[in-house]
């Protein structure tokens, strides 16, 4: 009961139910629809869940969104028309990437709203098509210049290098690895994401290769306290990674190769199994994708369809 009047709605599980009735306590009064700044508040409060670069992302999106239009106006002011002139405004100053981002941020958001705050429907955000964009794919060093920057490396940073490659890791995964979190006796480590749905640490154990473990278990000797990697100097001397700018990129100039950064690791790693004919199947599993389409991308070449290519040459005598 709210304001005197009962709502209800129906969902498959309590969290969800407890979620929406939280939602609806926070719109106040219900005899009207919430305003776009109380739509935006409250998804940010349930955003905080995800990681800080997505909740990042999702309030500039917002911030973007309320230079646009005034938040003071209510859900239901809000149009597919206005929808795409704040895209295509975003596509003429920024990119068809960017506009895209923003938009598909703004949709999730309002889905939410429609399933907790009874926003409106349909979304008027996902009427809106996608814009055209470049592709833009992470650069993947080729093996040889891997090995050069590697070679320059010392200390943490070669253990870092060496396990990014030996697990196809995420930059946010290897910097938040513990002790507890390499097995050496099973000879398996475990990384811990937040890119799934619904924004829940999650983790995976994988097998480690044998000179990742040997490599671990030297660099356990130096460990000062329960994290795998820590900075090493400066007013956080001795806690987590964050983020690590420089790394590798630093390395890569004093090995003189092009730039790569820890996702390019990544690629590598999806690459040179590819090479060595491992099934798609086992990339995927290596990667910890849940769609085989996302592997693909990773290992997308020229080189799978060369020998094909022959039928079109011409044998001359």
């Amino acid at each position: 009961m709210i304001n005197g009047r009962r709502k209800e709605k129906i969902f498959d599980s309590k969290k969800d139910a407890k979620a929406w009735e939280a939602g609806m306590h926070s719109a106040g009064d219900l005899t009207a629809t919430p305003s776009l700044l109380k739509w935006a508040e409250q998804y940010l409060d349930y955003s905080t869940r995800f990681s800080p670069k997505v909740y990042s992302e999702k309030r500039g999106a917002f911030r973007r969104f309320f230079q646009f239009i005034k938040p003071s106006a209510t859900a239901d002011k809000m149009t597919p028309r206005l929808a795409l002139e704040f895209l295509q405004k975003e596509f003429n100053k920024r990119t068809g990437n960017a506009a895209n981002r923003d938009r598909k941020n703004l949709v999730a958001a309002w889905n939410w709203g429609i399933r907790y705050l009874e926003m409106p429907k349909p979304n008027p955000f996902e009427m809106v098509d996608k814009f055209p964009a470049d592709e833009k794919g992470h650069y993947v060093p080729p093996e040889a210049d891997f090995r050069k920057v590697l070679g320059v490396a010392e200390g943490q940073d070669k253990v870092m290098l060496l396990t990014f490659l030996h697990t196809a890791g995420r930059r946010g995964e290897i910097y938040r690895l513990q002790w507890e979190d390499v097995d050496f006796i099973n000879e398996r480590i475990r990384l811990k994401t937040r890119k799934r749905k619904g924004g829940s640490l999650e983790s995976d154990w994988i097998p480690m290769t044998e000179e990742l473990t040997d490599t671990l278990k030297a660099h356990r000797k130096t460990a000062v306290n329960e994290w795998v990697f820590i900075q090493p100097k400066g007013q956080h001397q001795g806690k987590p990674y964050t983020e690590n700018r420089g790394f590798p990129q630093a390395l890569c100039d004093k090995a003189e190769v092009k730039r790569f950064g820890c996702h390019g690791i990544r690629g590598l790693t999806a690459s040179i199994l590819a090479k060595h004919n491992v099934p798609m199947v086992a990339i995927r599993d290596t990667l910890r994708h849940k769609n085989l389409r996302i592997t693909e991308r990773y290992v997308r070449g020229l080189d799978s369809v060369r020998d094909h290519l022959k039928v079109l040459e011409v044998k001359t005598a």
